[in-house]
């Protein structure tokens, strides 16, 4: 069994080597007993669970480098260590208020954005007792371990590895582009009858097919949230909400605060977006197809930012705060760092200017991102939202 093939949106990508194809391969075929274990289809939210994270086989458990120039996309941390210091002013406001606060972040990446964090709150004296980093990949723990090494050696003894989420937490978590790759449902309505999309085999490539969806929670979810009329294809994430709910539970006190690009859910279920927002990345290049390349590129969907808050609210914490990136990094004083980086017309600072203009402008990363806070035991108003606070619109 093989992939499917390129499609158009994938015209003039280099196609993978030898080895990832025989890699590829090996997650196709992976995928492709789940389907016949399950009785011929499995839900999208499966097969995207399985190709990003199957042990020794998904995107993400697998040791393919990812992230970065040579990867398939470049993170906020990636681009500058300005946006980790500007992250460090809304780190520095929880531990003041919550002295034994400790720091976590989900998800590290590369482990750059936790190295720049502790750098700048270091610069601040206001490093936390503690930091964690939640990482279940292997591979990219010892990137992590690396990274800090080489760019914030004096923080290493602070840190630790987790593969589990914290029984309880205090102070300061961080979901940096994590809920965007936790695997949502697929739901449509046709016609008037409501499918969940899923995957099977056809002709001896895996392909995408809807079967009935039974009266149930992920069918009212969708059914509150959809337009009233007309053919309609979206995602509905009951995995991301029940996550953000069991971390609000597990506050003790502090802020989560969830950075990724998404819409309230008036914007996310338009009836213009009919398609839903399921992509796949691979070398820069976002391919509609999420059965391209299984195991070699990524797959993500939106955020829906007002589930979250729900879930959020539901687990006991309540919303400090929803913004763009833009107006967060503004707040947090990025441009201020920028100002610090000197001559204005120097190569260094011209670099970091290119991409705090990609952080902030509204057509790159600067609009489409957005910052949500989430809080318990602090009432005071949050240094990220002083200006431009959306919350009324989640």
């Amino acid at each position: 069994m093989s992939p499917a093939p390129y499609g158009d949106d994938a015209a003039g990508l280099p196609p993978p080597s030898l080895e990832a194809r025989a890699h590829g391969e090996q997650v196709v075929a992976f995928v492709a007993a789940a389907i016949g274990e399950a009785g011929g289809w499995i839900s999208f939210a499966d097969y995207m669970g399985a190709v990003l994270y199957a042990p020794g086989l998904g995107y993400y458990s697998a040791g393919a480098r990812k992230f970065g120039a040579a990867g398939d996309f470049v993170t906020a941390p990636e681009l500058t260590p300005l946006f980790g210091a500007a992250l460090a002013a809304a780190a520095a406001e929880v531990i003041e208020r919550l002295p034994d606060a400790e720091l976590i972040e989900l998800g590290p990446g590369t482990g750059r954005l936790a190295a720049d964090l502790l750098n700048a709150l270091g610069a601040k004296g206001r490093l936390p007792q503690h930091c964690r980093l939640l990482e279940v990949s292997a591979d990219l723990a010892a990137r992590q371990r690396a990274c800090l090494q080489e760019k914030a050696p004096a923080m290493l003894p602070r840190v630790d590895w987790i593969e589990t989420l914290p029984t309880r937490w205090r102070g300061l978590m961080i979901a940096n582009e994590v809920l965007d790759a936790v695997p949502p449902h697929v739901v449509a309505r046709q016609r008037g009858a409501w499918l969940e999309r899923g995957v099977c085999v056809a002709d001896d490539r895996l392909a995408l097919a809807d079967r009935p969806l039974s009266p149930g929670a992920l069918r009212d979810a969708a059914a509150a949230v959809f337009p009233p009329d007309g053919d309609y294809v979206s995602e509905i994430n009951p995995a991301a909400q029940a996550l953000i709910r069991s971390l609000a539970e597990r506050c003790d006190a502090g802020m989560l605060l969830v950075i990724d690009y998404g819409f309230p859910a008036a914007e996310y279920y338009h009836p213009q977006r009919a398609g839903g927002t399921v992509v796949a990345h691979y070398r820069h290049r976002v391919v509609h197809d999420p059965l391209f390349l299984p195991g070699l590129s990524d797959l993500s969907s939106h955020v829906d930012f007002s589930a979250i808050a729900r879930a959020g609210v539901a687990g006991g914490m309540s919303v400090g705060g929803y913004a763009t990136q833009a107006r967060f990094l503004v707040n947090c004083g990025i441009l201020d760092a920028l100002a610090a980086c000197g001559d204005p017309q120097s190569a260094a600072y011209l670099r970091q200017a290119a991409a705090v203009q990609k952080l902030l402008s509204p057509a790159e990363m600067g609009e489409l991102f957005k910052v949500l806070a989430l809080v318990r035991g602090l009432d005071e108003e949050l240094v990220g939202f002083r200006d431009g606070d959306q919350g009324y619109r989640l």
